[in-house]
């Protein structure tokens, strides 16, 4: 065999500044390892540098939603198949030692042995601008957190004017008191610097409240162009809907079937059996704040949808306690929501109905007669502020069935 049509498969142990790559033939010999920039001019240079050995079947990389996430998105490009791998054993690591090449090459055995099969996150469309957005948002509740424990804190040490001023107010009434009190000129100067503190904090949580708005408001318009169905499940608002659509990222095909995004999720039960005794534990791996997505979602609906609430009384009948009932339930929302992630039905859009309603002459007032729902859901959904995919199809189903 020609070296031309030689297989190769890469590793890479990705850095901030640098990228160390291996190379290794189908037998796996390793062939070479060399060092390149992480920038672009680095990703073709290493990318040429694996190909100057052979045909390159599939690359390995370490951190592919940090610093190897640039080098991923270039291999993919020039149609490379690129693998995720985690760090190596670290049994394997104390034995071996530590060194980039080493890593390198255990990246690229990985790639050749199959160890190796995550497909990564493309990183190249809306979900990957809902991350941005995400993770500014979330800097953003912690901040207000912090500033309104901080606020609590202080008027418990304040003077006792100020105290018995502020006891017993919710935490957005002390904001608005706060923030509107003036420099103290006063002579006592544990007072003013009290106001001082309080106000500057107050101004802060302020300032930080409307921040969140503006990202939630930007957050839910990503959410509806990335899928509008997400949306639309029961007990998923856009909070929700951005953790689980990052989770899967911008190719959630990657996902070979509904249990590996139930395992991505954390929710998918562990073998935990040993001889005559047969069970199963929690799983306390996965993305958390996706597990968390599902568990908010399990929540709302034990409140609202009566087939859940119907479901968790079949459960407790059965001796299942609340959390059990939970878990069984993050399973099959998992399941529910990895077809609405993978295969999305077409949702009438709020604005198309609403277009529809007032070319058929009817008021917001007639159609939640008709659909027997208060007129206030009808604005929320033609609005978007709320969706809903049964409340939109049956209102779409009245729409076509009026007369011309």
């Amino acid at each position: 065999m020609t070296q031309d049509r030689t297989e190769i498969f890469g590793g890479v142990d990705t850095h901030k500044n640098i990228h160390v790559a291996a190379a290794i033939d189908a037998a796996g010999r390793l062939l070479d390892t060399a060092e390149f920039a992480a920038d672009a001019h680095g990703y073709a240079n290493l990318l040429g540098w694996l190909s100057s050995h052979g045909r390159v079947t599939r690359v390995g990389v370490e951190g592919t939603g940090s610093y190897g996430a640039g080098l991923a998105r270039h291999l993919a490009t020039a149609d490379v198949d690129v693998v995720e791998v985690n760090r190596p054993n670290r049994q394997t690591r104390r034995r071996r030692g530590k060194t980039d090449a080493v890593d390198a090459e255990a990246a690229a055995r990985a790639a050749l042995n199959g160890q190796a099969a995550a497909v990564p996150k493309s990183a190249d469309g809306p979900v990957e601008a809902i991350r941005m957005l995400s993770v500014a948002r979330r800097s953003a509740v912690k901040s207000r957190t912090q500033a309104a424990n901080q606020i609590a804190g202080l008027i418990v040490t304040a003077p006792e004017h100020l105290k018995d001023r502020l006891a017993g107010h919710s935490t957005a009434s002390l904001v608005e008191t706060c923030t509107r009190w003036r420099p103290d000129r006063s002579p006592d100067h544990v007072t003013a610097a009290a106001k001082t503190a309080l106000r500057s904090l107050a101004r802060r949580h302020q300032a930080l409240t409307g921040e969140i708005a503006q990202l939630d408001a930007e957050l839910l318009e990503l959410c509806e162009h990335a899928n509008p169905a997400l949306l639309g499940a029961c007990g998923v608002g856009p909070d929700v809907a951005a953790a689980l659509l990052v989770t899967a990222g911008d190719n959630p095909h990657r996902m070979r079937n509904e249990a590996s995004f139930a395992a991505l999720c954390g929710a998918s039960p562990i073998e935990a059996s040993s001889g005559a005794t047969v069970r199963h534990r929690l799983n306390r791996g996965g993305n958390r704040q996706a597990n968390n997505a599902l568990w908010r979602i399990a929540i709302t609906r034990l409140r609202v949808d009566q087939r859940t609430i119907d479901y968790a009384q079949r459960r407790r009948a059965q001796g299942k306690t609340r959390r059990e009932i939970i878990r069984c339930l993050k399973r099959h929302i998992a399941r529910e929501i990895y077809r609405l992630l993978t295969d999305p039905p077409q949702t009438p859009h709020g604005a198309d109905l609403r277009r529809a309603r007032q070319r058929a002459r009817l008021t917001l007032r007639d159609t939640g007669q008709a659909l027997n729902v208060p007129l206030t859901r009808i604005s929320e959904l033609e609005r978007g502020l709320r969706h809903n995919n049964d409340l939109a199809k049956r209102y779409q189903q009245h729409l076509a069935q009026l007369p011309t």
